[in-house]
């Protein structure tokens, strides 16, 4: 089976704790690594990439030192190795402009506020890569326990 991946990118290390412990009962079938900035995350795609793994989905905080998150989750949209990466902005202090920018640029799938609640993000998530497995052409049975039914009889139809 493929490794998948999913990055959690905030530089505040309690949130950033908060968010992969949210996403734990995904860690059956994913990935799920955290990183405390773009530079860090920047690392780990080239990991990933090296390794021929994939990149289902990416949640990324907004204001952080150095490379803000709308500008990595804009670079990571144009680069060709990580196409049908799923993307979410999970932010506290993005104003109109940034945000209407990670929709337009970045192709985010979806926008959180901080602070943000535990069952609707783990329910987004799930959503997203369920996406990820069924654009990526893998069997959805082997990700039971992950799937998002919803989404799945949206692709069975």
């Amino acid at each position: 089976m493929e490794k998948i991946n999913i990055i959690c990118i905030d530089d505040q290390a309690d949130v950033l704790n908060a968010v992969v412990k949210d996403l734990a009962e995904l860690e059956s079938h994913f990935i799920v690594e955290g990183c405390d900035s773009a530079a860090d995350c920047e690392e780990l795609l080239e990991e990933i990439d090296a390794n021929g793994e994939l990149l289902a989905l990416v949640i990324s905080d907004h204001v952080m030192p150095g490379k803000s998150g709308v500008e990595m989750l804009t670079e990571l949209a144009a680069d060709p190795r990580f196409q049908g990466t799923k993307k979410i902005l999970l932010t506290g202090q993005a104003t109109q402009k940034d945000t209407i920018h990670a929709i337009n640029q970045a192709n985010i799938n979806h926008y959180f506020e901080k602070p943000w609640d535990k069952d609707a993000l783990v329910n987004e998530a799930k959503k997203l890569v369920t996406e990820f497995i069924f654009e990526k052409g893998f069997n959805f049975q082997d990700f039971q326990g992950v799937i998002h039914s919803e989404t799945l009889f949206k692709y069975l139809k």
